[in-house]
């Protein structure tokens, strides 16, 4: 097996946890595996051998292909929300494969303020998203996060914390009722 195909699987083992990251931090499928699809061509140009954490390396990778696809949106003026009929856009959803749900996949759909969190997070700034989503979400330590925002984990740890507060400012109160809420997730599986 060659070095390539050795690093690939090595990749493969990771798409599933990148894919997520990426999602949360677009809402939208398909741009989350063009950050996926960039962090692999950036992993295949580097010196793979070096790397110790490879899975902690990729993260990183597709963090800052994530922050930098955000501030694009700005700069472009895109208006993330809506269409081009002017209806509200809604993040993707995520569609199982036939064979099932893998577990990354499951826990993203059962959230329960999913779709709602999507779409407070297209409020927040870049970089606050980023260090939300890498910290809150995933429990990447404000000191692995610091260096992909080019900031100190102090200043980090205040974009997570003024993020956090928009967010649960914004966010609807989650439903209490577990069964009621995986009730609702079963019927979109059906659906």
């Amino acid at each position: 097996m060659s070095e390539k195909e050795v690093l690939a699987r090595r990749f493969e083992e990771h798409r599933s946890h990148l894919r997520a990251v990426a999602y949360r931090m677009l809402g939208s499928l398909s741009e989350a595996e063009d950050a996926v699809q960039e962090a692999w061509l950036k992993l295949s140009r580097s010196d793979a051998t070096a790397v110790e954490n490879l899975g902690g390396w990729l993260t990183t990778v597709v963090g800052r292909v994530c922050l930098d696809m955000l501030r694009s949106r700005g700069t472009r003026r895109e208006d993330p929300l809506h269409d081009q009929d002017g209806q509200v856009r809604l993040p993707d959803p995520i569609v199982s494969r036939a064979d099932g749900l893998d577990p990354e996949q499951e826990i993203l759909l059962a959230d329960s303020v999913g779709i709602a969190l999507m779409v407070v997070l297209d409020t927040l700034a870049p970089a606050e998203r980023l260090a939300f989503v890498l910290h809150d979400l995933f429990a990447v330590p404000f000191d692995e996060i610091a260096p992909v925002l080019g900031r100190s984990a102090a200043t980090t740890r205040q974009l997570a914390s003024r993020a956090r507060r928009r967010v649960q400012g914004a966010a609807p109160a989650p439903d209490p009722d577990r069964a009621r809420l995986r009730a609702i997730v079963d019927a979109f599986l059906t659906a």
